[in-house]
């Protein structure tokens, strides 16, 4: 065992895309706890809720992969950045429906987060009405948030560069699986 803060800490994000930051916050949470947990959100449309703080993030074009997928990727890209399978777990995270998470992860846990709007002081707000213990990873302005995945997506569509933005291994993935092109889809039929 090592000298971590937390015993088991649970960390979340949607991950449509998984970007360069999401694996500098992902690393940032495993740091303070010997298991951290990765809550993948919106994991299906029924577990997925629409929020006035960030109202695009339920759009169907705004979210590409499935849960499968972004498992596939979180998992791959904690490996290959040196953490042990035996050190973090993945599950489905309805974050938007509260009462459900004791179904999917320990509330006795540490919940990590990263605080760039409004949306992420409504997931703060969230964990504290549940009387959850809150580790805030960083708090910044959304104009200093780096990244997002909105950004590469749509670098994506607009055939600008985006491998940079993303590990290798998530670059190698979205072309294998034509994200561009099922984000394209995804548009025209909305």
């Amino acid at each position: 065992m090592g000298d971590f803060r937390y015993d088991t800490g649970v960390i979340h994000g949607r991950f449509q895309i998984l970007h360069n930051d999401h694996l500098k916050y992902l690393l940032a949470g495993k740091a303070l706890c010997e298991h951290l947990v990765v809550g993948i959100t919106n994991p299906d449309p029924t577990l997925s809720g629409e929020d006035s703080t960030d109202p695009g993030r339920s759009a169907p074009e705004s979210n590409p992969l499935n849960y499968f997928e972004r498992y596939q990727l979180v998992k791959q890209v904690l490996v290959s950045n040196g953490v042990e399978d035996a050190e973090f777990s993945i599950v489905p995270f309805p974050i938007n429906f509260p009462d459900l998470y004791k179904y999917y992860v320990p509330l006795d846990s540490v919940f990590l987060l990263s605080i760039y709007d409004d949306w992420g002081r409504r997931k703060k707000e969230y964990f504290q009405e549940m009387g959850l213990d809150i580790h805030v990873l960083w708090e910044v302005p959304v104009e200093k948030k780096g990244i997002s995945s909105s950004k590469v997506r749509n670098n994506m569509l607009n055939q600008d560069p985006w491998e940079h933005l993303v590990p290798g291994q998530v670059a190698e993935k979205m072309r294998e699986w034509d994200i561009a092109g099922r984000i394209k889809g995804l548009i025209a039929n909305y």
